[in-house]
């Protein structure tokens, strides 16, 4: 049974190992659970499911080795644990609860009756099928199937959560949804996606302790050689331009997220603000956008060209802003704004621009496919995805 649970994952695309595996059964051999179908649920899918996005998978081979999700039938019932479940089934129920199961034919019987009930809901022959009904496989009534309804031993089917916490097994019942990689960051998910932008060096003065040194030299001159080491340090240095105001404004949340979770990761890393467009100033501090601008040439000629330039922006406005001499909507530009990129462009080797706007929208704006030329088609989403291939352009 358990091969053939481990088969099934594999079958299914869940990348499970057979380490993993043995890890399990080993956890299993040890009684590190009680002997209940719900503790081993919770234990294999701790013990066998490494992505979040496999949940689902999960759940449903799950279900269909051990639950029963596709059939019903003695074979397949017979494949449960009965130990496991009986265990279960006396931790919920009181001394007479189990007399009536027992009266009933034990939960064996139980099982087969269910099978036989859908069936007959099938066929329409079952009595009581509908609401509140005695005998049959629907809601409310005291019939051991269904939902809604009593029973000391039920089988839930089709209820959102129990009413009396006494169903034995909820066989329909998915908690986890496959994940999509597409939705909107956290600042902790923007951490991890940047952390892929590392480039690791040890400069500066010896201040850590350098285990393998020590113990090399000791045993080397027969007496404690302590070593030191510089601390080991992440030299990616990043520029980071910041869109700001107008249709920025649907997307601050996510942008702040990115800029606390850059602020945190990336320690040598300067920013500055622009609208719209890059022009020929920039600035720090919004309060005072108006009267502390920074010239752009300066700050192109003020970072080595080895600096990780990205770029955050909706790229949403009228091409002419991009294209045309005077097309900002703030101030009078003697350059297009597609000038300015192009020199950053050409200063810069690695140049990402990350777009908060969804990806499926960016064909019906005109102006994103204009700055996505001007970046040589190195946009991507602000998704954990997209920001995830971001970060491995600017690593190359």
């Amino acid at each position: 049974m358990f091969m053939r649970f481990f088969t099934e994952l594999r079958q299914n695309k869940v990348p499970v190992t057979l380490k993993e595996y043995l890890m399990l059964m080993e956890a299993l051999d040890k009684m590190v659970i009680n002997r209940s179908v719900d503790d081993f649920y919770y234990l294999s899918r701790s013990a066998l499911v490494k992505d979040e996005k496999n949940l689902d998978r999960f759940d449903q081979v799950f279900g269909h080795v051990f639950q029963g999700l596709e059939k019903l039938d003695p074979n397949l019932i017979a494949d449960i644990p009965g130990e496991w479940l009986k265990k279960l089934t006396e931790s919920f129920l009181t001394d007479e609860e189990r007399a009536q199961i027992e009266a009933m034919g034990g939960f064996d019987a139980l099982m087969e009756q269910l099978a036989q009930r859908i069936k007959d809901a099938k066929e329409g022959k079952g009595d009581g099928e509908g609401e509140g009904e005695g005998n049959g496989v629907g809601k409310g009534g005291n019939s051991p199937f269904g939902a809604d309804g009593y029973h000391p031993e039920g089988v839930r089917i089709g209820q959102e959560k129990g009413r009396h916490g006494r169903a034995v097994k909820v066989w329909d019942k998915r908690e986890y949804k496959n994940l999509d990689d597409s939705v909107e960051l956290g600042t902790r998910n923007i951490k991890v996606a940047l952390r892929r932008l590392r480039k690791w060096v040890r400069e500066g003065s010896e201040d850590e302790l350098d285990m393998n040194g020590t113990i090399r030299g000791t045993a080397e001159k027969g007496y404690l050689d302590i070593q030191l080491r510089p601390e080991r340090r992440n030299k990616i240095s990043v520029l980071l331009f910041l869109d700001i105001g107008g249709s920025m404004d649907s997307h601050i949340k996510v942008c702040e997220e990115l800029f606390s979770a850059a602020r945190t990761e990336f320690k040598n890393m300067e920013f500055y603000y622009f609208h719209n467009c890059l022009y020929e100033s920039l600035w720090k501090d919004n309060r005072r956008r108006h009267t502390e601008k920074i010239n752009t040439w300066d700050v192109l000629h003020k970072f080595p060209s080895d600096y990780k330039v990205i770029f955050v922006g909706d790229a949403t406005m009228s091409p002419y802003e991009i294209t045309y001499p005077g097309g900002s909507v703030e101030h009078w530009n003697e350059e297009a704004g597609a000038v300015w990129i192009d020199r950053l462009c050409n200063i810069f080797e690695n140049v990402v621009w990350l777009n908060p706007t969804g990806e499926r929208h960016w064909d019906y704006t005109p102006s994103i496919d204009v700055i996505k030329q001007l970046v040589d088609n190195r946009m991507y989403p602000l998704t954990l995805d997209g920001l995830t291939r971001a970060m491995k352009e600017l690593a190359r």
